[in-house]
């Protein structure tokens, strides 16, 4: 049984560069750089830089952004690790979601998260059978076959609807299956096909 929202595809958007999205956060008008040369152009010693206090609070913090990468990679594990609840319909099939092209399966990590979503929806007073599986098995096996029969990149939603504890697992390498993986490797997808040749 699978729900829909969201867009049917990434195919009508528009891609930005994360450039602009930093731009965006710290609140700059986009103005034309001026000319080489011009009498507008400060005039700054060689191998010199400048930052205002604006365009320092607007720099990515190393230390803050490996320590987000830390915590999630230990997220992920924790994940891989423990047994997690993934709801199914009447056909016996996982339950999804579809946004913005991307397939999502359901996973929770206990019956409570699991009401809160149902509650969320309005349909705490239907039936949620669920299934208890390894959250490993979830992405090593549940991503490829949701994946499969969908057409459409598959990632995990876990504890969907809770802003604390929810997680988003994307169908990216070191997550999922490489060969369902939306960043996976030309190079390795070529390889296999001249590998192939005679």
């Amino acid at each position: 049984m699978a729900e829909h929202g969201g867009d049917a595809g990434l195919s009508g958007g528009i891609r930005r560069s994360r450039l602009s999205e930093y731009v965006d956060m710290a609140g700059h008008e986009s103005t034309p750089a001026p000319a080489p040369n011009s009498p507008n152009t400060p005039s700054l010693p060689e191998h010199s830089l400048s930052f205002t206090p604006a365009a320092q609070a607007a720099l990515p913090d190393t230390d803050a952004v490996a320590r987000r990468r830390r915590e999630f990679a230990a997220a992920l594990g924790q994940f891989r690790r423990r047994r997690v609840l993934v709801p199914y319909g009447d056909s016996g099939a996982a339950l999804t979601v579809e946004l913005q092209g991307v397939r999502w399966l359901l996973a929770f990590t206990d019956e409570w998260a699991l009401a809160r979503y149902a509650r969320a929806r309005g349909e705490s007073d239907r039936r949620w059978p669920y299934r208890m599986v390894w959250g490993a098995a979830v992405l090593d096996a549940g991503v490829p076959a949701v994946a499969g029969a969908a057409g459409l990149p598959c990632g995990v939603l876990v504890d969907a609807g809770d802003g604390e504890r929810g997680l988003v697992l994307p169908p990216v390498t070191g997550i999922v299956p490489e060969a369902v993986a939306v960043d996976r490797s030309h190079a390795a997808t070529e390889l296999g096909t001249e590998g192939g040749r005679s």
